[in-house]
């Protein structure tokens, strides 16, 4: 979007450079916007399309949750970050299958962009739903069943580089009209985040998140006191480390990151672990391999049962999709699955030991 890079270079000419952080955020609010993000015939594919089973096994998670929970008349169902509305739609269809838990739903989705509330819309066709800015406006008088796939790894992410033995938040500069990584001024990261790691070498660069942390604070307290389940599915290390992960997606293909904000899917891995330890006093489960969850779940056996009532060619590709989303190292290992439950829960489905 040449207007937002024209006015990033203004601001960073008039202000000198900007924090990482709030250059994301403008990218990701110009980039998403858009809403042409998702697909195929747009810069990056997501698990729910490329098999309705991914969606499926979510919403029959939730459903078993709702089930150990006495199978409240109201539930609230919150998917933050729904991009089309595919995975609510097969995770609709799925909840259908159990008797009593559609009719229990009260829908509520996290988009802040007008041209994907559009697009879900269309997805749910008659299903009522509500729109939110923000966790934060999502009611808190019933039971949550809350869902984020791929939404943590877009919120924006803090850099700091080792440099002569201090820590320096990374900015974003220009050099000779480019947008440029700089060193920004001295700045600590968390101290519970470098009690976790050893010690830091010479140029070495950490990562945290605090909007991501933030969310998950809300949620665990949540859960806490309303009761309810979160599935958190996205890539990233199941362990805090050093390491440099912003990563720009264009048209399927990686991208320079700093290049031409606003047009390309601008991410980060997830640290799992702070995410866990934010959410408390929520219990967390995993995070599990994507794999391996879905192999729990019984990816399989559903899209073994599609296939027996599809097209060679539908067969075919429903059994390719199940492959794609569980082979290691790519979608199977890099991809996980992290439950919050209220504190003292026990392990649910696909889960093994907090």
């Amino acid at each position: 979007m040449p207007d937002l890079s024209a006015a990033l270079r203004a601001r960073i000419a008039a202000h000198g450079p900007l924090p990482l952080e709030a250059f994301m955020a403008e990218a990701a609010a110009a980039y998403y916007a858009e809403g042409r993000a998702f697909g195929r015939d747009g810069d990056f594919v997501t698990a729910p399309e490329i098999s309705q089973v991914f969606g499926e096994l979510v919403g029959l998670w939730c459903a078993l949750r709702w089930i150990a929970m006495g199978r409240p008349a109201r539930v609230l169902v919150c998917e933050c970050g729904p991009g089309r509305g595919t995975l609510i739609a097969d995770f609709l269809r799925a909840a259908r299958s159990v008797p009593g838990f559609a009719a229990a739903i009260e829908l509520h989705l996290v988009e802040t962009s007008a041209a994907l509330r559009r697009a879900q819309a269309e997805a749910l066709g008659a299903t009522p739903a509500r729109w939110h800015e923000s966790l934060g406006t999502v009611p808190g008088d019933a039971p949550l069943l809350l869902v984020a796939n791929e939404f943590l790894d877009a919120l924006p992410v803090r850099q700091l580089v080792r440099r002569g033995g201090l820590w320096r938040a990374v900015r974003v500069g220009l050099a000779e009209g480019a947008f440029v990584a700089v060193d920004g001024p001295e700045t600590l990261p968390p101290p519970d985040l470098l009690a976790a790691l050893p010690p830091p070498e010479e140029g070495c660069v950490i990562e945290h998140r605090p909007a991501a942390e933030d969310f998950a604070r809300d949620l665990g307290r949540r859960l806490a006191d309303q009761g309810g389940a979160a599935l958190i599915l996205d890539y990233g290390p199941a362990a805090s480390g050093y390491g440099d992960s912003l990563q720009a997606v264009r048209r399927h293909r990686f991208a320079p990151p700093l290049e031409a904000p606003g047009t390309a899917d601008l991410t980060a891995h997830v640290d799992f672990a702070r995410i866990a330890a934010a959410a408390r006093p929520a219990a967390a489960f995993g995070p599990a391999p994507q794999g391996r969850w879905l192999l729990a779940m019984g990816i399989r056996e559903r899209t073994a049962q599609l296939a027996a009532h599809a097209t060679p060619e539908q067969a075919k590709a429903l059994a390719s999709g199940a492959a794609r989303l569980c082979e290691a190292p790519a979608m199977g290992r890099l991809f996980k699955a992290l439950a919050l439950l209220p504190p003292g829960a026990a392990a649910p489905e696909g889960f093994g030991n907090p």
